[in-house]
């Protein structure tokens, strides 16, 4: 039986890295789609890496043009909260123009699977958790609102021209390639275990609490947080789910419980051994006491559960990664 042939759009960042590898390591062919603005060469490992842009249609046409593709995973996209309410406008042309760009290569070229890396953004504030997929969609920041335009898209798309899709919604990715390989380096940096980890070997001065007195057993915010290895094997069962016939669905990949920001400053300085410099800080105006996703939709359509759930085994694997690769921003 041939290889099944994937398009990974952002297979040079995080969580496109990761994923790339699980594919490859499952007998895939692998190609990855990236123009390097935030994703890194050297996380290229696992498949072909072709250099462009989504933004431009004449990348597009040329890569479709020169393979054929069973699917596609698409992580490429700009994704940072704070900086999307600062740009609205360039999250908007950046997120949107390209996944039209892709869409429409696909159409032209008849490829039919499609596996979008989305967000629980999308739900906003949150009536009630675990947020199934449900609960209405009101995303205040332009990131998650981009996010859903995308879903729109794809929505429209399925019934107009015959694309099938799985959008996947989580909140925050955490940990690394167990084996140290691919894992999050981002710059800036606004992510939990990395900054922990930062402020750990003091490349940030301190690592910031922003409220103690939410409503949660240690008064610290709770938030979900799946092991990127979990969320790539999520993608993985996704394209078999669509190969197999399986329906347009969006699906939310949650943790079901969560974890409290003071619980992950406390693995983090018992895994690295430092005592951690902490400040705390009045809550962040919009910043719920907690969100958890439920994944009971998606452990009934994709016979996906995380392997990985445990958060000491996230930041003992983000510590790896660190520790084999150093802390320096790696060349693109």
């Amino acid at each position: 039986m041939p290889a099944t042939k994937v398009l990974v759009t952002g297979g040079a960042g995080y969580i496109g890295s990761v994923t790339s590898k699980l594919l490859s390591r499952s007998g895939c062919e692998v190609t990855i789609f990236d123009n390097l603005s935030t994703g890194h060469r050297t996380l290229a490992l696992y498949g072909e890496l072709v250099v462009g842009d989504l933004m431009s249609t004449e990348y597009i046409e040329r890569l479709f043009a020169e393979r054929h593709f069973d699917a596609v995973v698409h992580f490429a996209a700009l994704s940072l909260v704070g900086e999307s309410v600062k740009i609205p406008l360039w999250y908007y042309r950046h997120n949107l123009l390209g996944a039209l760009n892709l869409l429409d290569a696909m159409r032209k070229y008849d490829v039919r699977n499609i596996v979008f890396s989305s967000t629980a953004a999308t739900y906003g504030e949150p009536e009630g958790t675990p947020i199934v997929e449900t609960h209405p969609k009101r995303p205040i920041s332009p990131y998650g609102r981009s996010k859903m335009c995308i879903e729109w898209m794809l929505e429209d798309a399925a019934r107009a021209i015959g694309i099938r899709y799985a959008a996947l919604r989580y909140f925050n990715a955490a940990g690394a390639d167990p084996e140290g390989e691919c894992g999050e380096w981002h710059v800036p940096e606004s992510h939990l275990i990395p900054n922990l980890l930062r402020a750990a070997v003091g490349l940030e001065p301190v690592f910031r609490i922003f409220g103690s007195d939410y409503p949660t057993p240690d008064g610290t915010c709770i938030r979900d947080y799946i092991h990127v290895q979990d969320l790539a094997s999520a993608h993985k069962r996704a394209i078999d789910y669509l190969l197999a016939g399986g329906v347009s669905q969006s699906m939310n990949l949650g943790s079901a419980s969560g974890t409290s920001v003071r619980r992950m400053y406390d693995i983090a300085c018992a895994i690295t051994g430092k005592n951690i410099p902490l400040e705390e800080y009045e809550r962040r105006a919009g910043d719920p006491a907690v969100l958890v996703a439920s994944r009971g939709k998606a452990e009934k359509l994709l016979v996906w559960k995380p392997q990985f759930e445990n958060p000491e085994i996230m930041i003992k694997d983000a510590w790896n990664f660190y520790e084999k690769n150093g802390f320096a921003p790696k060349s693109r």
